[in-house]
Parts: C-alpha cells; sequence; structure tokens
C-alpha cells in the first residue's frame, strides 16, 4: 500500500506517477489517500484509479499532527459528518473498492470505533481496518484488541486489526481472539520486513524462512536503491537512517552501525558504511564503527511516516 496526500489536477504530476508508482508483482495494489476536503478526496480517488490501483483505501488513522491540523486521517474520527460526505463522494467517483483505515477514537473519552464502522460500512465500505489506539495515544501504550472483535461483531464487512504484532504467534493469537479477518503489521515489519512471509509459512505448515546477513544486506541495498528512485538523494538518505533504526536492532554492532549511518552524508558514503558493515559482522569480526563516537541515532520512523 502506498499513502498520499490529497491532491488537485493542478499539482505536480509526480503525486500521481511518483507517489503511487508500484510494480506488476504487487498487485492487488491499494492507494491510501488522506486529507480533509471532499472534493479534493474524491479527486485523489479518481487520480489513484486512473494509475491502476486496485484498491482506493481512506485513512483515517494518521496521528501526525500535519495530517491532523488539516482535517484528515484521525481528525475525521470526530467529525462523522464530513467522513460521511467523503466517503459518499468518493464512492460515486470510483469503481474500484473503497476500503477505509480508522483508530480506536480521537481521544480516549471518545472511543467510537464501533460508530465510525457502521457509518463507513453505510457509505459503501467494503473493508474496515482498525489500529486499537486513539489519536491521543499515538504509538504509546497498548492496542485495544477487544475492541477490534467489538467492530467485527458489529458489521459485516470483513475487518482487520492492527496494533504490537511483531510475531508469528502473536499474529495467530489476534486471529484466534477477535474473530478478525486480517492482521496487518506496520511498525513490526519494518524491524522484520520478512514477518509476513514467515505468518504464511507456519499457516501453510513450513518452517519460517529466517533471513541470514545477506539477506539484510540486500534489502537494505535495495530499499535505498527504491528511496532514491522516488525522491531527491537527502530525503532518501533520511529516510534510510531512519528505517535501518528498526531494522538493525539486535544484530551485533548494530547501535555502532546505526551511529555510521547518522553521520553520513551522501549515497556513496551510506552505501560504504553498510558495506563495511557486513562485512565485518558476517565474517565474524568486530564492527568497530567511528571508533570513540558517540552514539546517536535517526528518529524512529513510524508505520505513517514511513506509508507517506
Amino acid at each position: 500500500m502506498r499513502a498520499v496526500r490529497t491532491a488537485s489536477r493542478s499539482d505536480p504530476v509526480w503525486v500521481a506517477e511518483c507517489q503511487m508508482r508500484f510494480y506488476a508483482e504487487e498487485r492487488p495494489f491499494a492507494a491510501q489517500i488522506f486529507g480533509g476536503q471532499p472534493e479534493r478526496m474524491r479527486t485523489a480517488a479518481e487520480m489513484a484509479e486512473e494509475v491502476g490501483a486496485d484498491i482506493l483505501d481512506v485513512n483515517c488513522g494518521c496521528p501526525a499532527p500535519k495530517v491532523v491540523k488539516h482535517g484528515g486521517g484521525s481528525a475525521l474520527l470526530k467529525d462523522h459528518e464530513r467522513l460521511e460526505t467523503i466517503l459518499k463522494e468518493i464512492k460515486k467517483a470510483i469503481t474500484i473498492p473503497l476500503t477505509i483505515k480508522i483508530r480506536a477514537g480521537f481521544c480516549d473519552l471518545t472511543i467510537n470505533a464501533v460508530e465510525t464502522a457502521k457509518l463507513a460500512e453505510a457509505c459503501g465500505v467494503e473493508h474496515i481496518a482498525l489500529h486499537g489506539r486513539t489519536k491521543e495515544q499515538g504509538y504509546r501504550g497498548l492496542a485495544n484488541w477487544d475492541l477490534v472483535k467489538q467492530v467485527k461483531e458489529a458489521v459485516k464487512v470483513p475487518v482487520s486489526g492492527s496494533g504490537d504484532v511483531t510475531t508469528i504467534e502473536g499474529a495467530f493469537a489476534r486471529f484466534r481472539e477477535t474473530g478478525c479477518d486480517g492482521v496487518l503489521i506496520g511498525r513490526g515489519a519494518m524491524a522484520n520486513p520478512w514477518i509476513f512471509r514467515q505468518i504464511e509459512d507456519a499457516s501453510q505448515g513450513r518452517e519460517p524462512f529466517q533471513p541470514s546477513l545477506a539477506d539484510k544486506r540486500e534489502i537494505l541495498l535495495e530499499y535505498f536503491d527504491m528511496l532514491r528512485e522516488d525522491m531527491p538523494a537527502t530525503p532518501a538518505i533520511n529516510r534510510m537512517k531512519q528505517l535501518a533504526g528498526q531494522f538493525t536492532r539486535g544484530l551485533q554492532g548494530g547501535a555502532l552501525f546505526r551511529t555510521s549511518l547518522y553521520h553520513s552524508h551522501s549515497v556513496e558514503e551510506i552505501l560504504s558504511r553498510i558495506k563495511e558493515y557486513f562485512s565485518a559482522i558476517e565474517t565474524g569480526q568486530p564492527y568497530y564503527g567511528e571508533a570513540g563516537a558517540q552514539v546517536e541515532e535517526a528518529p524512529v520512523l513510524d508505520s505513517c511516516e514511513a506509508a507517506a
């Protein structure tokens, strides 16, 4: 899934062609849009279908202030009238399935996921994903999976749950406990991109795939290549630093590696640091990074930011 801001047809072409770019093997491909203006949301939905998206998802869960202050993301959880207008406008404009991502509510005193889900279903939404935290919580505390069960029991469309799933066992437990139709994994997949394959392996009775150090090196390099296809070098470097902060936790010398990336300012430096680090740990050698440097890391990247 690729998340994009709402756009007008006068916006730069790259909004549609770059932010919604995908590979054929990624189908079915869902484009997620966020915003608070019904007309712009309808236009963005039309653009997504034109670009080739198979599914259109409306983000009503993002807690980021830059999204919420403009009436988008989880701000729609406290404005059901606006949300209803947006969903109905989009539903009239597209032929592909319409889905929605919501949170438990805007704040702890206004838990309204069941009501939001019922409204969405009445507007023609065909799948509901619930992250069991409020906007107020952000990513603090624990997700409320009991609420996922309540939503599942309240609507007829498929329901998926999200929040705190980082293991195969955790995913299976959520299916059993809630009866949900799907489990979404965000931050857990940034630390372990193979978790989906591992869950599939376990569900089919196979031994779950365990990535080698070579696999981990290659996926970092591939991710960096893809970032540079989508954005200029500087933002790509910054995003790489953030992802590496989660991806290398638990690896030998990981903190030193993250520090060396943090101090890198060019594509060549990033590539060199990756080569140095994996060459050392693959041969069983200690990795010293920048000898004597104080450990520093880029801010943690959350799944909402990673999708944008």
